[in-house]
């Protein structure tokens, strides 16, 4: 099985083909993996490798690593874009995301003013008012929807929480009025023997309805750019993602490819 994990709660500097020059922030442990969603396509493979030893990084040191990365950043000149909230599971299931978002919206401010906050986000936690107060506080508030059909859903994302269903996230969504970006991945394969293909014309239509409804500041449309733990999915090339999101723009909607 493919599994990529990131063994630290500060990472890199890496290029992100999405949002440039990035600092990573991870607040899932740092020897496995927990997260709401079992995708199919993630790089840091199925939630069944486990959550490991180290357990959630706490406030205290994420803030603590975090000072010390930026300072040491300014001290040397280096360049930075975004500091964004990804890794090995979902951000805002720590149950002390609020206090490190404000955190580190200070730490920000203290070094790299100009640097944008992130957070890419799966949407299964926006329900909950503390998540949802503050991620309308960074600066890119990054939410995935890969399909408006539950069938798909339960296929491609594998929601840990049966209940989870799209209707429920796009009504959740609606909440940011248009402050977020929507994340769509693309993609078509098997598994388990059950074809899976989000770029179908219903899909697509399927989409485009929700993203009327939650009104996003834009939507970002990719596929796949690394091993997956599903062998047998394919890659939706760049000319074919920029014909879907043709279509997504006549209704209106601003569609960026990577």
């Amino acid at each position: 099985m493919v599994t990529i994990l990131f063994h630290s709660t500060i990472f890199g500097p890496i290029h992100s083909r999405r949002l440039g020059t990035s600092l990573g922030v991870n607040l899932s442990p740092t020897d496995g993996k927990i997260c709401s969603f079992d995708c199919i396509y993630c790089e840091a493979g199925y939630n069944s490798q486990g959550q490991g030893k180290s357990g959630l990084p706490s406030r205290e040191s994420v803030k603590r690593q975090l000072n010390k990365k930026l300072k040491e950043m300014v001290e040397k000149g280096e360049h930075l874009d975004v500091i964004t909230f990804s890794g090995n599971g979902e951000p805002t299931l720590h149950p002390e995301f609020s206090g490190i978002i404000s955190d580190t919206l200070m730490l920000r401010d203290r070094y790299f003013p100009e640097v944008k906050v992130t957070v890419l986000s799966n949407s299964t936690f926006v329900s909950n008012p503390k998540v949802a107060a503050a991620l309308k506080k960074v600066d890119g508030n990054i939410l995935k929807l890969d399909s408006a059909k539950a069938s798909t859903m339960r296929v491609l994302n594998a929601p840990v929480n049966k209940n989870v269903l799209p209707e429920g996230i796009i009504s959740d969504l609606t909440q940011f009025a248009g402050n977020c970006v929507i994340q769509t991945m693309l993609v078509r394969g098997k598994h388990d023997g059950k074809v899976v293909d989000n770029t179908t014309d219903e899909e697509i239509e399927c989409l485009i309805k929700a993203y009327k409804e939650i009104r996003p500041q834009s939507v970002m449309l990719y596929s796949i750019d690394r091993p997956t733990p599903e062998s047998e999915l394919q890659k939706v090339g760049k000319d074919e993602l920029e014909k879907i999101a043709d279509k997504i723009r006549a209704e209106g909607i601003k569609v960026e490819c990577y």
